[in-house]
């Protein structure tokens, strides 16, 4: 764990080109300092933090609105429950090209389903504007069976005891959820959404193999700005730091959710 990441730490400080590996030497933070002038960078910034809201938030909506459909046990539910939890076996770069396949404006099944709607030559991932759209809807179809499985197994481990006791009391759904269900779940929740958005800020496969981080700069998020700048423009410097304040990111996001989850269990305890 350690020799890697020190040794990210240590490129990130260097002016170091792999096509000019004899005038590497550290520039001692040049390659940070850069960052706040590059609109490159900033451009980064922004489409991988609205690419992992986006994705977190939706997942997190139709994976609890799916787990709360599927939360009595059934032979129906338990069935259903299996079958959707197939995206999540297929590698995520695997659906991605098979969802550029079902989105070829010349033979995919989704472009023509989109043409029977009006949608006639919808541009889907080739297009500045409906990139984010599709990459987004090939992340939630991959990723929102993990939060729904998650968030079922905490609905099913709920105590049977308050929601009983508001049934005689004649109490309406819509308070039970808000009021009993929601605040029981959230620890549940919160662990879902941490590891979603720490995968989601983190994203590669998908992005890269739909658009390669296009059209443009459209999907340029940081772990496909770090891959094309070590591969592509062979600059190891500025794909470490590149990857460098990624951690820094993920590393503050988790402090924020581990805190707050730690905060809800005492707090849990304690009413016990």
């Amino acid at each position: 764990i350690l020799i890697p990441f020190f040794t990210a730490v240590i490129y990130s400080f260097q002016r170091y080109r792999l096509s000019q590996p004899w005038a590497r030497q550290f520039n001692w933070g040049e390659n940070y300092l850069n960052f706040f002038t590059d609109p490159a960078f900033w451009n980064t910034l922004k489409v991988s933090l609205l690419y992992a809201g986006l994705t977190v938030t939706l997942e997190l909506l139709l994976g609890l609105g799916i787990a709360l459909l599927l939360q009595r046990r059934s032979a129906v539910n338990n069935f259903i429950s299996i079958m959707l939890l197939l995206p999540l076996m297929i590698a995520p770069a695997l659906a991605a090209l098979m969802w550029k396949l079902m989105t070829n404006p010349s033979f995919g099944i989704l472009s023509y389903l989109a043409s029977l709607i009006g949608l006639h030559d919808f541009r889907w991932a080739s297009s500045p504007d409906t990139a984010l759209l599709t990459v987004v809807l090939v992340d939630i179809w991959v990723y929102t069976p993990f939060i729904m499985i998650l968030l079922l197994a905490g609905l099913r481990s709920l105590p049977t005891q308050p929601f009983e006791a508001a049934a005689l009391d004649g109490v309406p759904r819509s308070f039970v959820f808000f009021r009993i269900t929601l605040p029981m779940l959230t620890p549940y929740i919160l662990t879902a959404t941490l590891f979603r958005l720490l995968d989601s800020i983190q994203q590669f496969d998908i992005i890269y193999a739909m658009t390669q981080g296009g059209p443009g700069n459209t999907l340029t998020v940081f772990q496909v700005e770090a891959y094309l700048n070590f591969f592509q423009s062979t600059n190891v410097g500025r794909s470490a730091a590149l990857l460098i304040i990624l951690w820094a990111i993920t590393y503050t996001l988790s402090n924020v959710f581990i805190k707050n989850w730690l905060r809800l269990r005492e707090r849990a305890r304690g009413e016990a």
